[in-house]
Parts: C-alpha cells; sequence; structure tokens
C-alpha cells in the first residue's frame, strides 16, 4: 500500500498535463495521514507555487484565523486542492486538468479516511454537490455514510467580498456540532438493529 509520501513523490514526476512545465513546484497537499478534516480547495496560487506547499497566501492566513475560531490549527487538518500545479496567471482550472489530477485526490481521501470533508470554492463543491451552485448550498451539510460534507465558501472568495464574512464565518463554526452530531448519529446506527432503523429517524442534517 502507498504512502502519503510516495503519492508525493509521483505528484512531483507527474507530466500528465501542461501544467507542469509552468509550475515553479507541484503542491500535493500536507496535514497528519489520520487527520479528522479534510480542507479541499481549487489549485495552488503564486505563494503556493513559490513554496510548495497548500493555503500559504493571503487564503491560507484566513483559512488559520478560521480555524483559530474553532480551536484547531493548520497542522491538526489536511489541506489539499483538487490539482496540484498552479494554472498559468492563476486562471480557473480546466475540467481535464481537475480529472487528470483526480485520481491523486481520491488517493489522499483513501489514505487519511476523513470524517469530515469541507469543500472550498466550487471546484471542488462540484465533486460532491454535482450541479449545485455555492451560493444556494454553502453551509448545508450532506452525510454520505460515515462522513459529512461541508460546502464552504473559498477564503480568495471571502477577501474579495467582504460582506461573505459573516456567512462564511458561520458556516465554518458548524464543523465542530457537525463532527459532534456525526459521532452520535453513528453510535446509535450501532446500537439498532439495521432492519429497526427508519432514514427518516436518524437523518443527520
Amino acid at each position: 500500500m502507498s504512502t502519503l509520501i510516495e503519492l508525493y513523490k509521483e505528484v512531483a514526476a507527474c507530466t500528465a498535463c501542461v501544467l507542469n512545465r509552468s509550475r515553479t513546484n507541484p503542491v500535493p497537499g500536507e496535514g497528519p495521514p489520520d487527520a479528522e478534516i479534510m480542507f479541499i480547495g481549487e489549485g495552488p496560487g503564486f505563494h503556493e507555487d513559490q513554496q510548495g506547499r497548500p493555503f500559504v497566501g493571503p487564503s491560507g492566513r484566513l483559512l488559520e484565523k478560521m480555524l483559530a475560531s474553532i480551536g484547531l490549527t493548520r497542522e491538526q487538518v489536511y489541506i489539499a486542492n483538487v490539482i496540484k500545479c498552479r494554472p498559468p496567471n492563476n486562471r480557473d482550472p480546466l475540467p481535464s486538468e481537475i480529472a487528470t489530477c483526480a485520481h491523486f485526490l481520491d488517493r489522499q481521501i483513501e489514505m487519511i479516511d476523513p470524517r469530515l470533508i469541507a469543500t472550498l470554492g466550487r471546484y471542488s463543491m462540484e465533486r460532491y454537490f454535482p450541479g449545485a451552485k455555492i451560493s444556494r448550498v454553502h453551509g448545508r451539510a450532506r452525510r454520505d455514510g460515515r462522513r459529512v460534507y461541508l460546502p464552504l465558501y473559498h477564503p480568495a472568495y471571502v477577501l474579495r467580498n467582504p460582506r461573505a464574512m459573516p456567512q462564511a464565518e458561520a458556516d465554518f463554526h458548524k464543523i465542530p456540532r457537525l463532527l459532534a452530531r456525526l459521532e452520535e448519529v453513528l453510535e446509535q446506527e450501532e446500537e439498532i438493529e439495521p432492519e429497526e432503523v427508519e432514514p427518516k429517524q436518524l437523518r443527520l442534517f
């Protein structure tokens, strides 16, 4: 079974799309391999490309501030993006680039097995809420088995649109409650025979 370190080496050697030609450094992701929470953004920006780390520019500082507001540090969560190399001039990632990089992210999720995945922005949201508009679904969590998905505004969007800050903060503060509620429901399900469980009784959100 491959490890995250081995996966990072694969990302560094990847030439599957044109983004490898213009990148300074690949940005595979970082965080503890047993993180309970995983954040998935869109793609590296200038600062991330320079340092080879996700969310280290202004967006990263806002993310760290929001983490602190719920008693966490970035060292306690896993942070990744749907693509691992910076698009030229910070343009949006192309569908072909997202598809090419998807297997890396799929493997990261499988290895880490987080309880909660928080998507940051519409491109990562599309993986779990296809066809949805982030303006309508942000902060509305969905449970799938032993995991919860929570769509959030991207920090860069919030920095460009300060009026979105109160809602972004309110959405972020749902994370501890969602994890607690998930644990509660999973415990209930373990105590009840499968044939006795009515879906409407244990709907999480």
